[in-house]
This record gives C-alpha cells, structure tokens and sequence, in this order.
C-alpha cells in the first residue's frame, strides 16, 4: 500500500493517533490495583474494576464497529478517544471507590477505539502485508505499555497522586483525538461500500456465516490468560518483593519494549519467514512455559523474568489473530468482524481477573499461576490442529 497523506503512508497516520491514545491508556495500569485499596477497596474490588472495564468493552465493541462500518472509522475514532478523556477525567476526581468504577464502566463503553483502528489499519492494508499492519497495531501498543506505565509510576509516585495520573491519561485522549481528525483521512470509500450491506444477522449468527466460532474462543482463552496475568502479577510482585506502582511501571515498561521489537521489528519476517500460525505456535508455548515456572521462581529478578516471559510470549498471539480476523471476511464486514472480536476478548478479560482472584483467594499464588497457563495451552493445541489451514 503506497497511498500516503502529509508524506507519509496513511498506516503510520493511524498508528500516531492510537499510540497517543495508548500511552494514556498505559498511565492508569500501574495505578488501578492500587487505587481501589486506597480508597477502601479489596482484592476482589480490583478485580471487578478490570472486570467491568471489560464488560463494558465487550458490549459496546460490536455496536462501534458496526457503526465504523456505516458511518466511516475516522468519526467513530474520535468519538471513542474523546469519552475516553471524560472517563480519565473521572478518575482523576476519584475520591470514593464507586468514582472508579464509574470512571472504568464508562472507559469500557468508549473502547472502540483498537477495533476501529485495526479495521482501519485492515482497510489500508494488501493481505499479503496484514500481519505487518497488525504488528503497527502492538506496536502502538508496546510504545503505550513503555511510555504510559512509566509515566503513571513517576506520577502516582508513593501513591498519593493518582489525580495528576488521571488527568495526564485524559489529556493524551484529548490530544489524540486532536491529531485523528487532523491527520486521518476521510474514509469515504468505505461509507459508500458499506451503506449498500444490509446487516441484519445477530452477532452468533455472524459468527456462524463466518466460521469464525473456534477463532473467537481462542480470543476468549487468550486474553483470559493475558487479563489474568496483568491482575496477578501486580499483587504477586507486590507481596513477594515488595513492589510499588514505579516498579511495576518499570516492568511493564520493558514488556512495551519486547512487544515493540516483537511486532515492529520482527512480526513481518517471522511470519514471512515460518507461517502466521507457527510463529502463534511458539509465543503459545512461551506463553505457557512462563507462566508454569513462574511460582518455582526464587529472588527478585528470576521472577520479574517470569512475568516478563509469559508477557513476551503472549505478544505474537493477538495480531496473528486479527490478521486471520481480518482476512476471512469481505471489506465491507471487517469492522463488525474486529467488533466482535473485541466481544470475545473481553468475555476472556471479563472472566480472568474474576477468576484467577478467586483461586488466588482459595489456593494461593502457585495455584493460581498454574490455571492461567491451562487456557494458554489450548490456544497452542488449536495452532497445531484447526488453525493450520489459515498458515
């Protein structure tokens, strides 16, 4: 794809907008397992507040690409990314616990915006040169997971300053939605395509005329594992070695690194190279692998590695996901497809803070990092089995 506005490729106007966006979203990461104890919260009152944010998401994201497939990706983007600064803004002014799941449901329900982005990215895209878009997408993504946990760490500093935290997310949402509707394109080809679909079938049913069933389960296993792991890991750290919000900041900072070296650098020639389901093969096993040793660990360093691994691993899963998501539909549909993706990721980010809390609660930190690795390793028996014919 060689079509380029203000000099550069349109692909990397789209990725300046969401990595924006994304380091706001990568503020509030170190903070949110502090912030509802601090005002009163529990374990599981953490574990709800992720939870909800996905629920939300979940609702909301098959409506938004929906809409993005009717009305344009561009005007869906910035209405996403400007709820998304109100709901930062909320938390920010955080003073009670219902404040933040007030703040988180409504985040939740703006979360349109990674889908649209990834239909748009798909738009902009030939197949052959998809997972390289996708691989923009994590990379967007890792420079969030560097920039914003750091970032939230230094702000939230000993935990007394979550408000400046809040509203440095809100005003990256702000500043993003500044730059879409400066710098995307008005995405008008697409409105003219989809406005002649009718689409009357239910999301199961779209499902179904897709035969997409066994792809968004591996959705729901992965981001089960991947939600589980960003709940666990905070309370792991934090009880073993004493870890605040600057060195969880830090580590996940240095996870944003692996996944920008993973998907921007590498993602392209790996799956070039070896198959987009055999480079899925080995980050499931990573994965996997990472999270069993992770309890055997012993010292400081030996088990930020473990997180860091299974984070690592994980990196290669979702945008070979959303490339064979995006391949196996028409153009037309590919926003309601990464919408109902985004339903099945957040059933997976609904369930796995929800869960592993509760086997943590009952059965401890070993037990607990145990069953996330059970979802993983489905995930990794599907890329040897039914997913071989998307290689």
């Amino acid at each position: 794809m060689t079509s380029r506005r203000w000099g550069l490729p349109r692909e990397w106007l789209v990725f300046s907008v969401i990595v924006v966006d994304l380091i706001g979203f990568g503020i509030v990461i170190p903070i949110l397992p502090f912030m509802s104890p601090a005002l009163g919260g529990d374990e599981f009152d953490v574990a709800l507040v992720i939870a909800l944010y996905s629920v939300c998401a979940g609702i909301a994201g098959p409506y938004w690409g929906a809409l993005s497939d009717r009305i344009g990706r561009k005007k869906v983007l910035i209405i996403c990314l400007t709820g998304g600064a109100v709901s930062y803004v909320i938390l920010g002014f955080a003073n009670q616990l219902w404040l933040v799941y007030v703040a988180r449901a409504l985040a939740g329900v703006m979360a349109g915006n990674l889908p649209v982005a990834s239909a748009l990215m798909a738009d902009l895209s030939r197949p052959e040169r998809r997972a390289k878009a996708m691989g923009l997408v994590g990379t967007a993504f890792g420079l969030g997971l560097i920039l914003g946990p750091l970032l939230g760490g230094l702000l939230a500093g000993d935990g007394e300053s979550f408000a400046v935290a809040g509203f440095f997310a809100a005003s990256m949402s702000v500043l993003s939605a500044v730059l879409a509707i400066l710098l995307l394109p008005n995405d008008q080809s697409s409105r003219s395509i989809t406005r002649s679909l009718k689409v009357k079938s239910s999301p199961i049913e779209f499902a179904r005329e897709t035969r997409s069933e066994l792809l968004l389960i591996q959705y729901v296993l992965h981001t089960f594992a991947v939600s589980a792991a960003v709940y666990l890991s905070p309370l792991w750290l934090a009880a073993l070695l004493g870890w605040g919000p600057r060195e969880i900041g830090i580590l996940f900072g240095l996870v944003g690194l692996g996944i920008i070296i993973i998907q921007g650098v590498l993602l392209d020639w790996l799956t070039t190279r070896f198959g987009l389901i055999n480079v899925l093969s080995v980050g499931a096993l990573i994965f996997a692998l990472s999270l069993i040793a992770a309890p055997w660990m012993t010292g400081e360093y030996p088990r930020a590695f473990a997180v860091f691994g299974a984070f690592t691993g994980a990196t290669s899963i979702l945008p070979v996901l959303n490339t064979v998501a995006s391949i196996i539909v028409p153009d037309g549909e590919r926003g309601r497809m990464m919408g109902l993706t985004a339903f099945a990721a957040s059933i997976g980010r609904v369930m796995g803070p929800l869960i592993v809390g509760f086997v943590l609660a009952i059965g401890g930190y070993t037990f607990a990092w145990l069953m996330l690795a059970l979802p993983v390793i489905f995930v990794l028996f599907w890329s040897l089995t039914k997913a071989r014919r998307y290689q």
